[in-house]
């Protein structure tokens, strides 16, 4: 069989009922995207959406299986979302930082070889490049800077500084920052030749700590193919691993993801999918407007997949935190995530509210046949009774 995790990076549906300690209580990525902009998500709402969140409308008979699923690890990040889906729970969580150790950034730029750094600080990444853009040029300065996640955000001129140098100098703060159990460096390259056209590109890369062992080692030991789609292969450290596209958009994601079902069309699979633009384009940046368009794109592509499954295959479309862009700031915001789980031979059911991602681990597990047991923080198969 073939499985597949979409997962639709910052697709919050409702504050969890932690939220207010992390200083996100009220918000609703899914529900104030749909009151700022009317989307409707017609294949979305077949699958049974509206049971997730009341602003979506409720049909009759939904495909798949479908409920909320509630965040137990102590974070709100990429690293916490994806880790718990795939069986890990974050008890202790990564720190933060408003600025660097001034010895760490010593230690970064002697053994970077770099004439210094700038920022260092906590930053929207469009704000902070667009400040200091002109000096990075000039100085051949990377930005350095952080969010409210447990992250070390390098930036750097594609052209002028270089995208390869860039990566190298990130190798070098993977290996500094791993002391301090920061989660990810991030390499964030930008184009433009001056302030107010400076733009990111799609060739981020994120160097993340080396996971303990997950899913995605249990399926890969098994001799199943584990497939890779976007920024899945950086988020575990490129380990249990076999094939990888990294693309850097949702569109590619969706067309690789496709094409991955159409390689293993008869055979066993995994297939695990980051759909980043929900996130990195309009969650941060605080667009709903974008946000609902990148749901619609996702919603057109449905069919094609839901299409390619025969009755022994599963879809599980899901999040790894929310990222309201109606919310205050720019961070992400502690959500349950959506859970909607769909095989053409199985009946769709509502499954209300799990209370782990880690619940989507055991369901793919199960459906491959594997054993559970050496994974503690499993959750329980979603078709379970």
């Amino acid at each position: 069989m073939r499985v597949i995790c979409l997962v639709a990076d910052g697709l919050g549906v409702g504050e969890a009922p932690d939220a207010a300690r992390f200083g996100d209580a009220g918000s609703d990525t899914l529900g104030h995207v749909v009151k700022a902009t009317g989307v409707r998500l017609p294949n979305l709402e077949k699958l049974g959406l509206g049971l997730i969140n009341p602003c979506v409308p409720v049909v009759q008979n939904p495909l798949a299986a479908v409920g909320r699923l509630e965040e137990r690890s102590e974070g709100k990040d990429t690293t916490t979302g994806h880790w718990e889906i795939a069986g890990l729970v974050t008890r202790k969580p990564f720190p933060t930082f408003e600025h660097f150790p001034q010895s760490l950034l010593d230690d970064f730029v002697r053994e970077a070889g770099l004439p210094g750094v700038l920022g260092n600080r906590a930053a929207s990444g469009t704000v902070i490049i667009d400040e200091l853009g002109d000096e990075h040029l000039k100085s051949g300065k990377p930005i350095v800077y952080t969010s409210a996640d447990s992250v070390f955000q390098i930036a750097a001129h594609e052209e002028g500084f270089g995208l390869e140098r860039l990566y190298q100098i990130c190798e070098v703060a993977r290996r500094l920052t791993l002391p301090l159990q920061i989660g990810r460096v991030i390499a964030r390259p930008f184009v433009g030749s001056a302030r107010g056209n400076f733009k990111r590109t799609e060739h981020r890369r994120d160097f993340s700590i080396a996971p303990p062992p997950n899913i995605l080692d249990s399926i890969h030991r098994s001799g199943i193919p584990v497939c890779s789609v976007g920024k899945i292969e950086d988020i575990f450290d490129h380990r249990g691993i076999s094939d990888a596209n990294h693309t850097g958009n949702n569109p590619d994601g969706l067309a690789i993801s496709l094409s991955f079902l159409k390689k293993y069309r008869g055979k066993d699979a995994f297939i695990f999918t980051n759909l980043v633009d929900f996130d990195q384009l309009y969650g941060h940046r605080r667009d709903p407007v974008g946000f609902a368009k990148s749901l619609e794109e996702l919603d057109r592509f449905l069919p094609q997949l839901l299409g390619e499954l025969t009755g022994q295959d599963l879809l599980i479309l899901t999040a790894d935190h929310g990222c309201d862009p109606t919310f205050r700031g720019s961070d992400h915001t502690r959500e349950y995530v959506p859970c909607l789980s769909y095989s053409p031979g199985r009946p769709g059911k509502a499954l209300g509210i799990r209370k782990s991602f880690a619940d989507i681990g055991a369901t793919i597990l199960s459906s491959f046949r594997l054993p559970t047991a050496d994974l503690p923080d499993l959750g329980a198969s979603l078709y379970e009774s």
